[in-house]
């Protein structure tokens, strides 16, 4: 944990993209849930990379192999101590979250989940962690079940929990934090529920990696994912963490090269993990390039960041709500740095099309929540996500701009 208070403003010059203007007007960017911008030290490192050191890793004895190998696995080790994992072994590189869980579904699921078994959801999952059960269920005869949320302030229905963590029960897979609601689960608590009765446990931290502390020694889960491009690193890498003794009885996710010991016509064998489950040529400069962010987060201190996107979070609930015909969603304490929200008889669409002519980039639609939106009784939401190079004058121009747009539309 960091102690002293990071220089926000300072901070916020390190992202060159941010100093430009968009329609006319200075670019106020929320839509981070979607994907993070990049710090200069990341856009750099990934430069560098590709004018001196580029090389296919593992498998060259020339020099730039050697230092693309070196840079890449230093990668891994950096995100073990970022996730506080017990060694690199337990680190998979993936392209994001979605390849991460996917990967879970086929080896572990497909290894350990049989008809009449139980995959527990929660209501308020994001598709890439429903559309992977679903489909592991269709395929094996197993079942799906879900925690309920409660209403309007997308809290997990905690109560009923132990009696869905039934002997029928194999894996709860749940988020960390909601890209829709806000919602910051306890999971923890619900690793533990989960763990005392023998239940494998898999956390979705898409939206909390690099936004607040994720040790996943103390949060006891078997199975994490979250994907770079939402922790100021680059697209198409991701990581997911599992325990080593699951990993070693899994089966590889792909078969190609690089995974195996050895081949012939007939016959492979494995590499020990994480290797068993990197088939091919890894994007092994965004692997790099994803250690350099994660570097540039610790030394800021993901602690400091949750704070900071709280308060942004906050202040944005406390002006919101004082629009007349404006219904907010999530809960309205503890909240993580996301905001949904409906202006009434206004499409989602509508609010980010005009937004974005005054140059605040929102999210408007179903946020691939489609069954929890049905459960809100919608069909879409606009959404500010905040990180910290956001501002508060920021969150007053979001503001001001949904009182002209209501204007605008005689709401």
């Amino acid at each position: 944990m960091t102690h002293h208070l990071p220089d926000w403003s300072a901070l916020r010059e390190d992202f060159p993209i941010l100093r430009q203007k968009v329609h006319g007007h200075p670019l106020v960017y929320l839509d981070n849930a979607a994907t993070s911008q990049k710090p200069r030290v990341v856009l750099e490192a990934l430069d560098r990379f590709y004018r001196h050191d580029n090389s296919n890793v593992h498998r060259g004895i020339h020099e730039l192999s050697r230092r693309a190998t070196v840079a890449f696995e230093a990668a891994r080790e950096r995100a073990a101590v970022f996730l506080h994992a017990r060694e690199p072994a337990e680190i998979i590189f993936t392209r994001g979250t979605t390849e991460g869980i996917n990967l879970v579904a086929h080896a572990w699921g497909g290894k350990n989940i049989r008809s009449g078994d139980t995959i527990l959801l929660t209501e308020m999952e994001h598709h890439s962690n429903i559309v992977p059960w679903q489909l592991l269920a269709e395929r094996t005869g197993a079942k799906l079940a879900y925690v309920p949320i409660t209403g309007n302030d997308g809290l997990l229905e905690l109560g009923g929990l132990d009696n869905l963590l039934d002997n029928t029960v194999k894996l709860f897979a749940f988020t960390h934090v909601s890209n829709t609601l806000g919602t910051v689960n306890p999971v923890a608590d619900l690793c533990a529920r989960a763990r005392r009765r023998g239940i494998v446990t898999l956390v979705d931290a898409a939206q909390s990696a690099g936004h607040r502390p994720v040790d996943v020694q103390e949060i006891g889960c078997d199975f994490l994912a979250f994907s770079g491009h939402k922790v100021c690193g680059p697209t198409g890498i991701g990581v997911l963490y599992g325990r080593r003794e699951l990993l070693e009885g899994m089966p590889p996710f792909q078969g190609g090269g690089d995974m195996i010991s050895s081949v012939d016509y007939f016959h492979s064998t494995w590499k020990e993990p994480p290797h068993k489950f990197e088939a091919g040529t890894p994007d092994f400069a965004a692997a790099i390039g994803l250690g350099v962010a994660l570097d540039y987060l610790a030394a800021i201190g993901c602690d400091h960041i949750a704070r900071h996107d709280a308060e942004l979070a906050a202040r944005a609930m406390d002006q919101l709500s004082s629009l007349p015909g404006l219904r907010l969603f999530g809960p309205r304490t503890g909240h993580a740095g996301v905001v949904s929200f409906l202006l009434q008889d206004i499409h989602a669409h509508d609010v980010v099309t005009v937004a974005d002519q005054r140059g605040v980039a929102l999210r408007g639609g179903h946020h691939c929540n489609q069954p929890l939106m049905k459960k809100l009784g919608v069909e879409s939401t606009a959404r500010a996500s905040f990180y910290f190079y956001n501002t508060a004058a920021e969150v007053d121009v979001l503001c001001e701009t949904l009182r002209e747009i209501q204007k605008f539309f005689g709401a």
